[in-house]
Order: structure tokens, then sequence, then C-alpha cells
């Protein structure tokens, strides 16, 4: 593998003060090789450097753990990918008796179940997911099972960890233990807070102007709710060592098989489409998202807490995988500079740009004006002199503490008749991607953008 490291720290070094991210750690595995390096602070106001041990949180990356656990039990023929829940699960409800008859792991693993993320307040002990599964049981439908993909953040996957405590007896921290993280040698990944070597930790960051800089995040960690779905931190070399598995056919690199290869294709093959195609990847598998790289099949799979973020990236072409965690951001704009930088110099292919806006396109602003809603999330799209726009509703605690007003309004830019761009509002965005879609009537039903769907609402 040939990489100019000292050329890559200072371009990095020159993108995390231009966007204000106090620190990166970066990993590349290609043939079974690793480069890996750190830029930056691990805590703004300790000044403390970061290092390639430095332990970053994971956000929804761990899904993938998740899903990886999962397979496991597949393997064991201790579940069915398109049994009903309630056949490994019993009891299984939720508001809608078809829905609660009908969703699937699969449902799960695709983010496709469309049941809404209802769970209350389900504590912090190790009874968490099973109290997550008791409050939810009047949750609504945002859509019915597998009609179209809308992330669940939390519910989906503690659903799952649920299955596997049952069947393995013991709390989800001790089974993804017991079945992952100590079978593969990993010594710097954890699932709970309480597990993190505090001396080894990044602090996360948010960022209100770039003037400020970056300050501490107010939330140091996300609720044990998010576990399965979101609460793995780790390093680079023992993310790698989760891409080495997928990359190799199940294969950790100790030499310890940790799935069958049989379930590292069905990860990879089966797939659902993505309604917003471009952020991310057109496509979603089993625990990761399938991105096309100007016609490569490229894997990804992502996460972001309160301060922290995490990009992973998959080229089974080129047998090449690359890991960027940080204490800030996130800006897709800085992964994607800092990605190409290094996947030129490895010869592989590159991050496509976003598809340029069709001004040929004369759409009838009626059939996307509306409100698109979830709890905790409102958007409201409007018409004026013949261009549609987006108005985001902030929370307002939210709005007050980042400096913003409680409400955002962006033009959207047709692509095609369902897909949008939404330029940025300031300097510390990016452009987005919005999906309007599922006309009934002539009238879009849902909008879905950062892999969340909202229904019409009025």
């Amino acid at each position: 593998m040939t990489i100019d490291v000292p050329r890559i720290r200072a371009s990095v070094a020159e993108l995390l003060a231009e966007y204000g991210i106090p620190s990166a750690a970066i990993g590349v595995l290609q043939h079974g090789e690793i480069v890996e390096f750190a830029v930056g602070v691990k805590n703004v106001e300790t000044r403390e450097p970061a290092t390639t041990d430095t332990v970053y949180q994971c956000g929804s990356m761990t899904k993938t753990w998740t899903a990886l656990a999962f397979m496991q039990l597949v393997d064991e023929g201790k579940v069915e990918l398109d049994e009903p829940l309630r056949t490994c699960l019993p009891g299984f409800t939720v508001a809608d008796p078809a829905a609660s008859a009908e969703v699937t792991p699969r449902h799960l693993l695709f983010h496709t179940s469309g049941i809404e993320e209802a769970y209350g307040d389900p504590g912090e002990d190790d009874d968490v997911y099973q109290c997550m599964l008791e409050n939810s049981a009047d949750a609504p439908q945002v859509f019915p099972p597998g009609h179209t993909h809308g992330y669940s953040a939390a519910l989906g996957y503690a659903t799952l960890a649920r299955i596997l405590e049952l069947h393995d007896g013991k709390p989800w921290d001790e089974v993804i233990r017991d079945r992952l993280f100590d079978p593969m040698g990993l010594t710097s990944t954890n699932s709970r807070r309480e597990q993190v070597d505090e001396t080894r930790a990044a602090t996360g960051h948010l960022i209100r102007s770039l003037a400020e800089g970056p300050i501490v995040t107010p939330m140091d960690y996300l609720p044990c709710a998010f576990g399965p779905g979101g609460n793995i931190t780790s390093t680079t070399r023992e993310v790698l060592a989760m891409a080495h598995v997928l990359l190799r056919e199940g294969m950790a690199p100790n030499g310890k098989r940790v799935v069958s290869a049989e379930s590292v294709r069905e990860m990879m093959c089966s797939r659902v489409p993505v309604p917003d195609p471009y952020l991310f990847g057109p496509e979603w598998a089993l625990g990761l998202i399938v991105c096309d790289w100007h016609g490569e099949t490229v894997y990804a799979t992502d996460g972001s807490t309160i301060g922290q973020n995490a990009r992973l990236r998959l080229l089974p072409d080129s047998d090449t995988a690359i890991v960027l965690l940080t204490n800030g951001g996130p800006r897709e704009s800085f992964y994607r500079t800092v990605f190409n930088e290094i996947l030129a110099e490895l010869g592989t292919v590159t991050i496509p740009d976003l598809p340029a806006p069709d001004p040929a396109l004369n759409l009838d602003p009626s059939c996307y004006v509306g409100v698109y809603q979830r709890p905790g999330a409102r958007y409201e799209v409007s018409a004026e002199d013949g261009k549609l726009y987006l108005t985001l509703f902030l929370d307002p605690m939210q709005a007050e503490f980042l400096g913003k007003p409680d409400r955002i309004r962006y033009e959207l830019l047709p692509v095609s008749e369902t897909h949008f761009l939404m330029p940025p509002s300031d300097s510390l965005e990016d452009t987005q991607t919005v999906a309007i879609y599922d006309f009934a009537n002539g009238i879009a039903r849902y909008l879905h953008t950062n892999c969340r769907v909202h229904p019409r609402s009025g």
C-alpha cells in the first residue's frame, strides 16, 4: 500500500481547522495491510493530542456489529430472517395487528418495519431492551411493513438485540462481547460508557460558528436505548477488524471465523431501495448501506452521536476499507475530501459528486406542498413564484443552544420528479438531498431525507 501519510496528515490538519473539527483518526486496510494515523486533539479544553489509540464513539456504525451478531444466530439455525418476529420473540406486539404478525428480522435489518420510535423512557438498566419492547406495544406505523425505507435509530436494532438476549440468556452488552469482541481479540471496543477507558476517549464537540470554534458537547453519551444501534466505541484499527470480517467472508484478522461466508453474502446482497439515493447510497442491505461509485459497488456504514462521527467504506473490488473517526462535525464534504485524497493515492474508484439540478424540469408544485412530520421532526414544503421551498422546524432548545432560528428555510432544486438538492442555509452546512415521493392521486405521501422518512400529515 502506498500512501503519502505526511502529505495526507498535513491536508487533514488544514481541513480540521477549516471545518472546526478538533480531531480525526484515519485507518486504511488494503490487502490485509493497515496504515493509520491521527490528527488534532481529543478535547479542545485539555488540548491532549489524539492518537491511533484514541477511542471514538461510532454511533450507528454499531448497527453493523449488531447485524453480524444476529447473523451468527442465523448460522446457528436459531432464527430465520423471514419468519415473523413472534416466532422468536413471543408476544411481540405493536399498535397495528397486521404489522405485529408480519414484521420479520429482515424488516428490522433493512429499516423497513415502519414501526414508529415510540418506546417511552426504558431506563438505563440491563432490562432496557425488554422495557423498550413492552413500552412500544402501542407504537403506531409510519408506513406498512416493507412499503418503503425509513431509518430506525434505536427500536429496530434494540429488538434484534432482545432476540439475542433471549437466546443467549444474558444482557446485550455481554452478548456482543462474547459473540464478537472477545473472539476477535478486540480490547478497545466497548458497548457501554462504563467500560470505556476515559484516559483514551475522545470528547465530542459541536460548533455554533467558525469564529467561536468547537465547544464540548452537552451530552457525553447517547442513552442505553441506543445501545445495539449506536453505542459502540472503538479505534480505527478495531473498526477495520470488523471491515476485515466483511471483506474476508466472515474471517477476523486473528483467523477466527465470526460468521459464515453465506451470511456475509446475505448481508451484502439482500437489499431494498432507498428513496433518497444520493446522500449515502441507492440501496440498504442487512446492516450496510450499498453505494454506487461510478459503477462499482461500495458498502458503507456510518454513525453520529451528539458530537462524534464515524465513516467506514468497504471497496471489495480493490480489497480496501477506509475508516474516519472524528470528535466534531459531521460534514459530508469533509469526509468526501479526505477519502477522495486517499482513494486517489490508492488508485481506486472515488466518491461521485452529487447530481446537478435539472433546470428543464417543470414540476407541479401542488404535488409536493404540505407538511411531513413525525414526533420530533417536522418539514413543511411550500411554493413561491413557481419554486419549491422546505422549512425545517428545529426543537426550540436545540435551536437556542446552537444559536439558530427555530425555522430554517431551504430552496429545493429538482434533480428529477422525486429528488431534490437542498443547498445549505449557512457556511456550517453542506448541500443535502431530499426525496418527495410515492404519489397517490397526484400528491406525494412521503418525504425522505438523511435516511429518515416522514409521512404527509397535511
